[in-house]
Parts: structure tokens; sequence; C-alpha cells
């Protein structure tokens, strides 16, 4: 016999959701495939917005690139040698790019031409992240000038006869080349919300524009810019020669830190701060930039090193002839990726 027919199902062109009962009780229905699609939807807008995001990260790295400004500072054959990678960080003390205002704002005067404040050789590689001053008026053979402070081959020869003299006095290869003036270091230090030091003693001087008080406190960019150039203490440019290098290293260390980088309204003036006023090699890139700055943060830690070149004596006025051996341990273990002895640290 022919089986009974069923119930009808549902007729043409009609969904299933409609035959659900009425009488207020609740039903699952086939909603599965609705939250799959709307979960692809917002998959794909995700999507869209990283590569939206990377995109514009990739164009802002180029447009920074390529507005750094860049010099030949680095000879086509080096007089150094050695392993790692040796960074050359000069302080320009130029006033190019600074106002009238700006100039009595940060106490710099209006001196015309270039010198350098700061000269220091951050060193990466086996034997570790490496900080050393250079005081500036080191005295060392001149390529082709006899010998003089080490801060007249920048007057005389700018960067590249700066590099060749370092080159020589050290044994080390100089890979990449940083010169930050005035106005960069200001704007970097405003960029990051200020820079907090401490301070065991009250310093003043008129000519930096300087006056604090003793404790820790958080400079900007004019007090810090006044902070790395005194020497109106007694230790004058020994003293002079550590503040930088701590400064330095609390700035970028700031700079690198998550709350920085995750912060696209100091990460953005930072970036164009920097890049804005900083010189390079013509072969140097913005990530040997970041490279930079990620050895500097190295030195800061717990296993990186700090110093000043040892210094030997005076050789006549306020001449610092080095140390001669000891100077050459401290370059030596660089050139053969050796952690240097203490024996070696300056001054």
């Amino acid at each position: 016999m022919p089986r009974p027919a069923g119930p009808a199902g549902p007729g043409p062109g009609v969904h299933p959701a409609s035959l659900a009962p009425r009488d207020g009780r609740i039903t699952k229905g086939p909603t599965l495939p609705d939250w799959r699609r709307a979960r692809g939807m917002l998959r794909g807008r995700w999507k869209a917005v990283l590569v939206v995001l990377l995109v514009a990260f990739v164009g802002f790295g180029v447009y920074l690139d390529q507005n750094m400004t860049r010099v030949e500072a680095l000879p086509a054959e080096s007089a150094g040698s050695g392993s790692g990678t040796n960074y050359l960080i000069v302080g320009s003390d130029s006033r190019d790019g600074l106002s009238a205002e700006d100039e009595e704002r940060l106490a710099t005067g209006d001196v015309a031409g270039q010198r350098t404040d700061t000269i220091m050789l951050l060193h990466s590689g086996r034997s570790g992240d490496v900080l050393i001053s250079l005081p500036r008026d080191s005295y060392v053979p001149v390529p082709g000038h006899g010998s003089n402070k080490i801060n007249a081959a920048f007057a005389i020869g700018g960067a590249p006869l700066l590099v060749q003299t370092v080159e020589q006095a050290t044994g080390l290869r100089i890979d990449h080349y940083v010169e930050v003036g005035f106005g960069g270091f200001v704007g970097a230090v405003d960029a990051v919300g200020g820079v907090e030091m401490c301070l065991d003693e009250a310093m003043n001087d008129p000519l930096a524009g300087l006056d604090i008080e003793a404790g820790c406190q958080e400079m900007d960019g004019r007090t810090a810019l006044g902070y790395v150039r005194t020497r109106a203490t007694p230790g004058s440019d020994f003293d002079r020669v550590q503040r930088q290098r701590e400064f330095l290293s609390a700035l970028l260390g700031k700079a690198t830190s998550p709350l920085t980088l995750a912060n696209p309204f100091r990460t953005v003036p930072l970036a164009s701060a920097i890049t804005e006023t900083i010189t390079v090699d013509e072969s140097d890139r913005l990530w040997n930039v970041a490279g930079l700055a990620w050895a500097m943060r190295g030195a800061s830690g717990t296993d990186g090193i700090q110093t000043t070149v040892p210094i030997g004596g005076s050789a006549g006025g306020s001449n610092l002839r080095w140390d001669r051996e000891r100077a050459s341990a401290l370059f030596g273990a660089l050139q053969n990726g050796e952690r240097p002895p203490e024996s070696s640290f300056g001054p």
C-alpha cells in the first residue's frame, strides 16, 4: 500500500523562518550562516584597515628617510678596522635654522661657523653596547693639519675630517655618522614630553641659560640644552660629557619606550623633529638611525658600558692627552669583539 503523505513542506519561495511557531516559543533558526557572513565582513574590514595603516606607516617612513640631510662623511677607504658596528655621534653647535628669537630663548648666541659640543663613539657587537665620550679638548693628530683639539677637525674640515681623525686616533672603522644640531635636540626632548633627570646639586649658568634646583625634575628642551652644554661645575668638561651620556641615554630610552611608540601624538612629532634636523652620511638610512637608538638603549642597560676615553694628563693649556696604554686597551678590545676591561675606562 502506498505510504500516507507526510506534512507538506514549504512551498517555493517560502523561507523556513516563516514557519516558526507563533505562540511565543523560542526556536533556533538557521542563523549560523548569517553570523559567518558578518564575521567574514568584519575580518575583511580589519584587513583593509591594517593595509591602510601599513601603507601609511611605510609612506611616513619613506618621507622621513628622504627628509634627512645627508653629507659625504665617511671616507671611501677607512683607516680603521674591527668587528661590530660603530656610530660617530656629533652634537653640533651650529645655529643654522635658529631664528634670532630662538637664539635668545635658548641662550646659544649668534656665533657663526660650526663646532662640536659633543663627540661620542657608540660601539655595538659581540662585546656588547659601549658608549664612549671623546672630550672636545682631546689633543690628537688631525690628518693633514698636525696635532690639535679633536673638535678642531670638525671646524676645519667638517664631518669628513672629523671621521678621519677619530678613525686614526681610535683604530676603529666608523660605519655610521649622525650629527644633531641645537634645534633638533630641543625638538626631540619636547616631542617626548620632557625627560626626567635627578640632580645632586642645584646648577646655575647664565651663559647656558640654566638655573635649576637640586632633585628629580622633568626637563623640557630649553632646560635640557643648557644642562648638557654647561661647563660650570667643578669637573668642567668631564662632568659635561658624563651628563651628555646620561641625558642622551635617558632621552632615547624614553623615545623607544612602548608608551611613546604606541602614541602617534608623540611618535610623529618626535620622528619629524629628529629627521628634519639631523645630518647623516649619504649611505645612512632611517633604519640605521633606529639601530643607533636601540644600541644606545643597550649601552644604558645593566650589561652596557658608558665611559670616557682615558686621559693621561694635559698637553698644554686646556688640551687633554689620552692615556695611550689604557686607550689602546679600550679600543683594541672593541676591535677584537671583546668586552673592554674596567681598567681601560676613563677619565
